[in-house]
């Protein structure tokens, strides 16, 4: 949370904390193997992951929608190509490793970047998936907490005090795609099983509530998946 505070002035400290955070969390789940592991980062921005990841010894390459995100914070991203996560430009089952961090609640059809994601998995492949619900307390991205009295209205207000508009826009950019919907397309797949699912911030302990109705979708803020293609 400290570094969180700081993210808008200082990012470097915040996003390589969650890229070791996130490959920490994925740790006890990866495919043993005597080479190095091909991971595969779907938005993956500036790079933190593939950095911390290739430090490791490992393989990253990364798909980003944005060109421009692929400069943020004065970085340059190596090993990025710009494409849609819905249509990964990637054979099926060429990674061992696949991960996506608050994209998902950016894409209009949710469902098919989560068919991408286990396509271009190889079997025993792991998958690493987060992403903030829209009841979370920061679902609304930069218009939060005001997306709770609706997104529209959080939109404008967003633009009338600051005299720009929002970057993510709800029903344009930004989506409300709720807890059960994502499990259930889990629970639907046979060729997919979830490892682990929770609450990504908080301990593992409280993983029960994301389980409650309505109120899990606030208090479990993100939400992350670990997932093993059959």
């Amino acid at each position: 949370m400290r570094l969180f505070l700081r993210e808008s002035t200082d990012p470097k400290p915040f996003y390589e904390f969650l890229a070791r955070d996130t490959i920490s969390q994925l740790e006890p789940y990866l495919p043993k193997s005597a080479q190095p592991l091909r991971f595969i980062d779907v938005g993956g921005g500036p790079g933190y992951l593939s950095e911390q990841i290739r430090q490791r010894g490992d393989q990253c390459f990364a798909v980003d929608y944005n060109e421009s995100e692929l400069t943020l914070h004065a970085r340059e991203a190596k090993g990025v190509v710009v494409g849609d996560g819905c249509a990964l430009p990637l054979r099926g089952a060429s990674a061992d490793v696949v991960h996506s961090s608050n994209v998902l609640e950016h894409v209009p059809h949710p469902e098919h970047m989560l068919d991408e994601m286990l396509r271009v998995l190889r079997p025993g492949g792991v998958g690493y998936l987060s992403y903030t619900p829209w009841l979370s307390p920061w679902g609304g991205h930069e218009t939060s907490p005001w997306h709770l009295l609706g997104g529209d209205f959080a939109a404008q207000r967003y633009e009338k005090r600051t005299e720009h508009p929002a970057k993510n826009l709800y029903g344009e950019s930004l989506f409300n795609l709720p807890l059960p919907q994502v499990r259930g397309w889990f629970q639907q797949r046979s060729d997919a099983e979830i490892l682990w699912d929770g609450p990504r911030y908080w301990p593992t302990s409280w993983r029960f509530m994301s389980r409650l109705p309505v109120i899990g979708e606030t208090i479990t803020w993100n939400y992350m998946v670990i997932f093993r293609r059959r």
